[in-house]
């Protein structure tokens, strides 16, 4: 378990990533509504999404691992935002962390490191659907500049329930 003095590393996402990222996004899936995924994922069946976040370009995969160890923290990611021509240039971005290592500044890392990468590419905007409530997620984001543009109601169902997804953008 990472501690508050933990060196983290950010590093593009490989293949022999895909266990471990697999596992971390299976956990959301099994116990929050942070994702709307309802099934967990093989690492076969998740190849394709680390295959459409390669080293350079929009579509980024960004690790964090444990400096000593190389334990997976979390990732974060740019992907295509939507699939029609005229939103090439904007992406929707996310960060997913391992159970125990929030709160540790990991996700603010990763974003950092992303946005770092994504500094050259012809984007205009950035986009980020939170599931609520996830006031940590709000704070992150509006850390590094998002702001909330509206809120879709009741827009999706996990655990019996509905649950609404605020947006939040950012210029690039």
């Amino acid at each position: 378990m990472p501690s508050e003095r933990t060196e983290v590393q950010v590093r593009p996402g490989v293949d022999s990533d895909l266990v471990a990222l697999t596992d971390i996004y299976n956990h959301y899936v099994r116990e929050t509504s942070i994702t709307f995924d309802t099934a967990v994922f093989t690492p076969e069946e998740r190849r394709p999404w680390l295959l459409s976040h390669p080293e350079d370009g929009p579509h980024r995969l960004m690790v964090a691992t444990h400096a000593d160890t190389q334990e997976i923290l979390g990732y974060a990611t740019s992907s295509l935002y939507r699939a029609k021509p005229a939103y090439s240039t904007s992406v929707e971005v996310t960060v997913y962390l391992a159970p125990h290592a929030g709160g540790r500044g990991v996700g603010t890392m990763l974003y950092k490191a992303l946005f770092e990468a994504l500094s050259g590419e012809d984007l205009h905007r950035a986009y980020a659907g939170i599931a609520q409530p996830n006031e940590a997620s709000a704070r992150l984001h509006e850390r590094f500049g998002f702001r909330h543009v509206g809120t879709y109601r009741e827009v999706g169902r996990k655990f019996g329930r509905y649950w609404d997804v605020a947006w939040y953008e950012k210029d690039l």
